[in-house]
């Protein structure tokens, strides 16, 4: 397919446009499960946008610092991570920096 000159969408922003609308114009409308649903919808697009405006390229690094899950989780639980130990403070660290990536996206006021 070539490029007709036309200006693409930027999903975020067509995300954010389809939630305003649902939140102004249709959940007033709605009552009960139904609004209870769309206002999860609501949120699940602005979780959405927010991924498609951050993206996840800051995540790669701090995923190849605390290595396979598995192993880490094999070194969490055999006490290889604890304070005191040559792991902890990078791991410590990794898998902060990691939450308050996640965070940023899924729920940003939980970072104040």
């Amino acid at each position: 397919m070539t490029w007709d000159g036309t200006e693409l969408p930027h999903a975020p922003d067509l995300l954010e446009t389809a939630r305003r609308t649902l939140l102004d114009e249709i959940v007033p409308r709605l009552s009960g499960d139904a609004r209870f649903k769309a206002l999860m919808a609501a949120n699940a697009m602005a979780i959405a946008a927010r991924a498609a405006r951050l993206g996840t390229t800051d995540l790669a690094p701090l995923l190849a610092r605390l290595g396979n899950p598995a192993s880490l989780c094999r070194d969490i639980r055999a006490g290889r991570c604890d304070p005191g130990t040559p792991m902890y403070e990078e791991t410590a660290s990794a898998l902060l920096r990691l939450a308050e990536a996640r965070c940023r996206i899924s729920a940003p006021k939980a970072l104040g």
